[in-house]
């Protein structure tokens, strides 16, 4: 049973793993999770966490990523998204949903809610999509409020409390190292380096700050690709690809639909779909079935049926 219906790792577990997996010395891939099925196949192929992502979550309720979801509705698809896998699970916490109270708030929400970890950013309330153009930025001091409410509301000390900066498009990279050296000495485990262009952005970055880094591989923004190899050598400790899962998702869902409408049937989409017995292996329909059959294959004494 154990594992089966439920991760079989505490989330006190997870954590110390990722805070481990920071001072590792390699790069922690965390794919993004737009469900938590997806999120049992990244634990399958054995990657190092799992990520959900505001933008994700936004696009999945029909919305753009403008600050319009909620602490509940964050908090609620990331506890059924780190219920399902032994992996630690980081989560977009946009700025913290309000003011510094609501940050703190916002932290034991998500401690509470089983996740590995949060970031936070720097954009004034309500936020945009980072890689958007017209970011707005708070000041640092009031950054760092933000930051120092939500490390102290923090009760295990292994959740990960990550800054993230959208400084480097609006201010400048130089401006953007300041302000993760102010975000570290707030107490931060990690810093998210928001819209860096190119592999010398990285490395400037990396050579100036001594806090764990996040790099944002996320398609069609404004950083080019690294590959997790490039991310390794210049010494990034972690990678996200936030929106890949659903975009290779969506247009599988979009290209099937349109030859539906096209020629009344889905027997040509066969090939490209996930056949039923994969999906169960996926679902472990074997292994329940075998706890129901443990369970309820009993007489009770003296009974007639």
């Amino acid at each position: 049973m154990s594992g089966l219906i439920g991760s079989a790792v505490p989330a006190a577990d997870k954590r110390a793993t990722f805070r481990a997996g920071l001072k590792s010395g390699r790069l922690q891939r965390f794919p993004g999770a737009f469900s938590p099925l997806v999120a049992k196949l990244v634990a399958e192929l054995e990657f190092d966490g799992v990520y959900v992502s505001g933008a994700v979550l936004s696009a999945d309720l029909g919305l753009p990523d403008i600050g319009l979801t909620t602490l509940t509705e964050v908090a609620g698809r990331g506890a059924q998204i780190a219920a399902v896998t032994d992996l630690p699970a980081l989560i977009d916490a946009d700025t913290g949903f309000g003011e510094p109270m609501s940050a703190a708030r916002t932290v034991t929400v998500l401690e509470d809610a089983g996740l590995a970890g949060c970031h936070l950013e720097d954009q004034v309330n309500p936020k945009r999509c980072g890689h958007l153009d017209g970011k707005e930025l708070v000041p640092t001091t009031e950054m760092v409020k933000r930051l120092r409410a939500a490390v102290s509301a923090r009760r295990d000390p292994n959740f990960i409390i990550c800054a993230r900066t959208d400084a480097a498009g609006v201010e400048g990279i130089n401006a953007a190292v300041d302000r993760a050296k102010a975000y570290a000495d707030a107490g931060v485990d990690l810093i998210f380096t928001e819209a860096l262009y190119s592999p010398a952005d990285f490395a400037q970055f990396r050579a100036a700050v001594d806090t764990p880094l996040l790099a944002n591989m996320t398609e069609f923004g404004k950083s080019k690709l690294l590959n997790a190899t490039q991310l390794s050598d210049i010494g990034y400790n972690v990678v996200i690809y936030p929106v890949t899962t659903l975009r290779l998702a969506m247009y599988a869902v979009e290209s099937g639909l349109r030859e539906i409408a096209d020629r009344g049937t889905q027997s040509g989409l066969l090939p490209r779909m996930q056949h039923r017995s994969r999906l169960y292996e996926l679902l472990r329909y074997s292994d329940y079935n075998q706890f129901d059959s443990n369970i309820y294959n009993f007489a009770l004494e003296g009974v007639t049926p």
